[in-house]
């Protein structure tokens, strides 16, 4: 297996000379970041795409990652494969066979010496070249940089192949102390002064992205329901991508999830909070289907023969799905003769307690980037809302599955007060689809077994529980 990673770069002279210490040094550590998609296969091509000098001693990068086993892209255009990571209330939904490689969104530090509040940032000290015995480190855990970052975004303008932009009409403030959020997540979030948060995309793909696309459709539409960004960059090279998107912060804002695990660990009801849950989905739906008209049904053939193909991938893989897959196919099967439900439409993508935040009196729907594992395309077209709906329910089962012993009278009554709270904003009922809904929520739960079954065996319990449920009993 081979052990050195190339670093092949676009320019030449002092930028070369620079790559030229950071190769080895990057292709060490990556693997080891949280947002890292091949965590299990050694960097053994390290291309760049682009670089930029934010400031003296300061490079954004991208950067192209190759896998041993996997075809290094040839042509040097972002691609992305970003491998699952759960996030609070689910796990990542259903994806497709990755491509080969990863583009990748880098903030590199380079000083002589480092100050020991930013020992954690440390990448390594190259060893060759220019940059020989300079520290080199994570710059977006360096205060300093967070707050030039904003300053970039406070005046919109060019800055190589970067582009700074910004909403005129909300101006925002200078000199907010930025801190970055320390939380398992798939992209790095700088908070400034409790006021805004800057989402910065780690895995790059090319195309605007939905975390950004969606949220100002949808503040043109007048839908509340989500934070309207302010200021975003993006990059013109190697292709067109978004890079970072600036929000306001919720400070004292509460995800579903941790709502959802206070109540059950003090024996609260939660159905009026998940009947909220299901207005607020209804709203962004409804303002979704404005925003995005797609004007066509789903294709129930085509989306039942994918479920089962995801099916019988996960049951080669997973031994204790196998006796259930007769039930299972069944359930996706059933798709091709019952009611198509609602037009197929834009949708959050991968929406679970989570992606739902209480501010004070109101619920917010936030990350809409949707699953990064699927191809910016896919997560950018239209599929049926009965897909976030499975999410959510599946969501409520995890939550109650957190408590011993279990309460699935807790999850049954959850499920219930959200489809009535969305039937009740949005005129049609998720009940009276069974068919429709059983298998978008069968799908989801063979997804979750497969991705228990390879991160967080301790879990496989709780989508078996579910497997048998909906294969046997079948509701």
């Amino acid at each position: 297996m081979p052990k050195t990673a190339s670093l092949h770069p676009s320019g030449t002279g002092a930028g070369q000379q620079r790559l030229a210490s950071l190769g080895e040094l990057l292709r060490d550590w990556l693997p080891h970041q949280r947002w890292f998609a091949g965590k299990h296969m050694p960097v053994t091509d390290l291309r760049l795409l682009s670089m930029t000098e934010l400031y003296p001693g300061c490079l954004h990068l991208l950067v192209h990652t190759g896998h041993t086993g996997t075809r290094a892209d040839p042509t040097g255009v972002l691609s992305g494969n970003p491998g699952p990571a759960a996030p609070a209330g689910g796990v990542p939904a259903p994806g497709g066979t990755p491509p080969a490689g990863d583009c990748y969104q880098l903030l590199i530090g380079i000083q002589q010496h480092l100050s020991p509040r930013l020992g954690r940032a440390l990448i390594g000290r190259a060893d060759v070249g220019p940059l020989a015995g300079m520290a080199v480190y994570d710059a977006f855990q360096d205060p300093r940089s967070a707050h030039l970052l904003l300053e970039r975004l406070r005046h919109p303008g060019a800055l190589g192949p970067l582009r700074f932009e910004a909403d005129p009409d909300k101006p925002v403030p200078a000199a907010l102390a930025p801190r970055l959020l320390d939380a398992e997540q798939s992209n790095s979030s700088l908070v400034y002064g409790d006021e805004f948060i800057l989402k910065v995309f780690r895995r790059i793909q090319p195309g605007v992205n939905p975390d950004l696309e969606v949220p100002v459709a949808l503040a043109a539409q007048g839908c509340a329901r989500v934070p309207a960004p302010v200021a975003w960059f993006r990059t013109t090279q190697p292709q067109e991508a978004t890079l970072g998107v600036l929000q306001p912060f919720l400070p004292d804002a509460s995800d579903g999830w941790t709502l959802a695990l206070h109540a059950l660990a003090t024996g609260d009801d939660y159905t009026a909070q998940a009947h909220e849950l299901g207005r607020a989905t209804a709203d962004v739906h409804l303002a979704l289907a404005a925003a995005f008209p797609s004007g066509g049904r789903g294709e129930t053939g085509r989306t039942a023969a994918a479920m089962i193909e995801r099916l019988d991938a996960a049951a080669l893989s997973v031994p204790a799905l196998r006796p259930y897959v007769p039930g299972l196919r069944n359930a996706f099967s059933a798709l091709t003769a019952c009611d198509p439900g609602p037009p197929a439409q834009r949708i959050h993508g991968d929406l679970h307690l989570g992606q739902m935040l209480w501010a004070g009196r109101d619920w917010f729907v936030i990350d809409f980037e949707g699953e990064p594992s699927r191809p910016l395309a896919e997560r950018r077209s239209a599929h049926s809302p009965v897909r976030d709906i499975a999410g959510m329910l599946r969501s409520f089962d995890y939550a109650a599955r957190q408590r011993h012993p279990w309460r699935p009278q807790w999850a049954r009554r959850c499920r219930e007060a959200y489809c009535a709270g969305y039937a009740a904003r949005a005129g049609w009922d998720p009940r009276a689809k069974h068919g429709l809904l059983r298998a978008y929520e069968t799908d989801r739960a063979v997804y979750e077994v497969l991705y228990e079954a390879r991160h967080r065996p301790d879990w496989l319990p709780v989508p078996m529980a579910a497997i048998e449920r909906l294969a046997v009993r079948g509701d």
